[in-house]
This record gives structure tokens, C-alpha cells and sequence, in this order.
């Protein structure tokens, strides 16, 4: 195998929208990408904390099956799979793994590992696996990998990741530009 892939799965695999329809729906919005400034949906959607907090949990599974994929994903990763290592690397709670897998197989995507950590700090997790690149859609989780393991990585452009990056963290819009960049790294 050649480079160990690090890829976030939720704004980066799945499409950044994949939760609007059910909050909109859940809380009688019409919010939509450009509406979301920052990571926290709560400072959006305008809730008492515990009461999003306990809509999503309940609505989780749910949400992870239906969100659909970022455009150009699948072409990417097809290609990758042949040649790399992948190793999906999320927050979802590992409760959810088998939830995972299904909606995976459902897309048709391929794994070879699903880490399901249940916690946005990523760095132990980039480590542990030896990754040579990761892909994310968090901007600090970006910075932090990135200056913590000293490797490139790929951050998918959305309203609510517009601070500053550093050289070494890579802003893109699509899953096309991603793969091009990689794909002239590698070279």
C-alpha cells in the first residue's frame, strides 16, 4: 500500500449540508450552508443547548443514513482504494459503527478501517494509524493535525471554517481540487 489517507467523515464525505433538511424540518427553519458562520449549529438553529443537544442524539442514526455524499467524493476515493490506505476517522460515537459500515456499503464506498472516536480531537487517532495526509472540514481540528503531526491537510471550504490556515493546511472546494493537490504530492 502506498500513503495512509486520514478522512473525516461528516462535511467531508457527506455533504457540509447533510444536516439542514432534518434541523429545518425538526426546528421550522429554512437555514441553509451560507447560514452556517461556525462549527456550533447551536449559535444557528437558536435552542436552549440541552434541547439540540438532545434532538441530535436522538436523531443521529438517522441523520448518518440519509446524509448524502459530497459531490466527487466516490470518484476520488475509488481511485484511492486501489492504492492507499484509508482510514475514516470520525466523532460519531462508536455506538454507530455498524450504522456506519451499512451507509458506506449503501454509497458504495469502500474502507479499510472506521475509526468512530466520539470526540473531535483527532491528533491521537492521526498518530496511532501513522497517517501521511488527512482530510477535514473542521478548521481547528486542520490546524491542529496538521501542526501536531506534521502532515499536509486537505480542508474542505465551507462558510463555517473561513479563519486563517497555515501553510501546510490546504483549502479546497471540491473533491476534484482535493485529489488533484494529492495527486501532485505524490509525485
Amino acid at each position: 500500500m502506498g500513503k495512509r489517507f486520514g478522512i473525516d467523515i461528516d462535511g467531508t464525505v457527506t455533504s457540509p449540508a447533510a444536516l439542514l433538511p432534518f434541523i429545518n424540518k425538526a426546528f421550522k427553519m429554512n437555514i441553509t450552508l451560507e447560514d452556517v458562520k461556525e462549527y456550533d449549529l447551536n449559535a444557528v438553529v437558536n435552542v436552549p443547548e440541552q434541547e439540540f443537544s438532545k434532538w441530535f442524539i436522538e436523531n443521529e442514526p438517522i441523520i448518518y443514513e440519509k446524509s448524502p455524499l459530497a459531490d466527487g467524493v466516490e470518484n476520488a476515493l475509488n481511485i484511492w482504494k486501489n492504492e492507499h490506505e484509508l482510514f475514516f476517522i470520525s466523532a460519531r460515537p462508536s455506538y454507530l459503527l455498524e450504522n456506519t459500515k451499512k451507509w458506506f456499503t449503501q454509497k458504495g464506498l469502500s474502507f479499510h478501517h472506521i475509526d468512530l472516536i466520539g470526540s473531535h480531537y483527532k491528533i491521537d487517532a492521526a498518530k496511532k494509524y501513522k497517517l501521511d495526509i488527512f482530510f477535514e472540514d473542521k478548521h481547528d481540528n486542520a490546524v491542529m493535525i496538521h501542526e501536531e503531526c506534521k502532515i499536509p491537510v486537505i480542508l474542505f471550504n465551507t462558510p463555517y471554517n473561513q479563519e486563517p490556515i497555515p501553510n501546510g493546511v490546504i483549502r479546497v472546494d471540491t473533491w476534484k481540487q482535493a485529489y488533484d493537490w494529492v495527486d501532485r504530492w505524490l509525485k
